[in-house]
Protein backbone atom coordinates (compact mmCIF):
# COMPACT_ATOMS: atom_id res chain seq x y z
CA UNK A 1 0.00 0.00 0.00
CA UNK A 2 1.16 3.96 -0.60
CA UNK A 3 0.80 6.70 1.71
CA UNK A 4 -1.71 8.32 -0.57
CA UNK A 5 -4.07 5.81 0.15
CA UNK A 6 -4.20 6.33 3.74
CA UNK A 7 -6.82 8.34 5.34
CA UNK A 8 -7.16 10.97 8.29
CA UNK A 9 -6.45 9.26 11.39
CA UNK A 10 -4.46 6.23 10.09
CA UNK A 11 -0.51 5.50 9.99
CA UNK A 12 1.59 3.51 9.38
CA UNK A 13 5.54 2.55 8.69
CA UNK A 14 6.92 3.33 5.73
CA UNK A 15 9.11 0.82 4.05
CA UNK A 16 10.76 1.93 0.53
CA UNK A 17 10.91 5.21 -1.09
CA UNK A 18 10.53 5.48 -4.89
CA UNK A 19 11.29 7.94 -6.92
CA UNK A 20 14.22 8.81 -8.96
CA UNK A 21 17.02 11.34 -8.66
CA UNK A 22 16.13 14.81 -7.25
CA UNK A 23 12.55 13.77 -5.83
CA UNK A 24 13.70 10.65 -4.16
CA UNK A 25 16.83 12.81 -2.10
CA UNK A 26 13.66 15.57 -1.63
CA UNK A 27 11.79 13.22 -0.10
CA UNK A 28 14.50 11.43 1.84
CA UNK A 29 15.32 14.90 2.76
CA UNK A 30 12.31 15.57 4.27
CA UNK A 31 12.75 12.64 6.85
CA UNK A 32 10.59 9.71 4.63
CA UNK A 33 12.88 7.55 5.41
CA UNK A 34 12.38 3.40 5.72
CA UNK A 35 10.98 2.37 9.04
CA UNK A 36 9.38 5.84 9.72
CA UNK A 37 6.46 6.05 11.82
CA UNK A 38 3.81 8.91 9.59
CA UNK A 39 0.19 9.68 10.62
CA UNK A 40 -1.95 10.90 8.72
CA UNK A 41 -3.52 14.38 10.04
CA UNK A 42 -5.70 15.54 7.59
CA UNK A 43 -6.43 15.93 3.87
CA UNK A 44 -7.27 19.26 2.39
CA UNK A 45 -10.72 19.95 1.48
CA UNK A 46 -10.05 19.62 -2.36
CA UNK A 47 -8.00 16.23 -1.47
CA UNK A 48 -4.69 17.60 -2.10
CA UNK A 49 -2.79 18.34 -0.30
CA UNK A 50 -2.00 16.00 2.62
CA UNK A 51 -0.56 17.02 6.00
CA UNK A 52 1.61 14.07 8.02
CA UNK A 53 3.14 14.01 10.91
CA UNK A 54 6.48 12.44 11.44
CA UNK A 55 9.56 12.76 13.52
CA UNK A 56 7.79 15.57 16.11
CA UNK A 57 6.64 17.31 13.15
CA UNK A 58 4.03 18.20 10.55
CA UNK A 59 5.00 17.46 6.81
CA UNK A 60 2.29 18.71 3.94
CA UNK A 61 2.93 16.50 1.03
CA UNK A 62 1.32 16.62 -2.58
CA UNK A 63 -0.53 13.16 -3.37
CA UNK A 64 1.39 12.95 -6.46
CA UNK A 65 4.83 12.12 -4.34
CA UNK A 66 2.58 10.26 -1.55
CA UNK A 67 2.16 7.53 -4.32
CA UNK A 68 5.80 7.22 -4.49
CA UNK A 69 6.13 5.92 -0.14
CA UNK A 70 4.86 2.15 0.17
CA UNK A 71 4.06 1.66 3.63
CA UNK A 72 2.64 -0.67 6.06
CA UNK A 73 -0.66 0.17 7.43
CA UNK A 74 -1.18 0.35 11.48
CA UNK A 75 -4.08 -0.19 12.94
CA UNK A 76 -5.94 2.20 14.72
CA UNK A 77 -2.68 4.73 16.20
CA UNK A 78 -3.36 6.45 19.33
CA UNK A 79 -1.90 9.96 19.05
CA UNK A 80 -1.88 12.79 21.53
Amino acid sequence: MTLDQLTPGEGGIILKVHGEGALRRRLLDMGLTPKTHVYVHKIAPMGDPMELQLRGYTLTLRLEDAAKIDIQKEEEIKHA
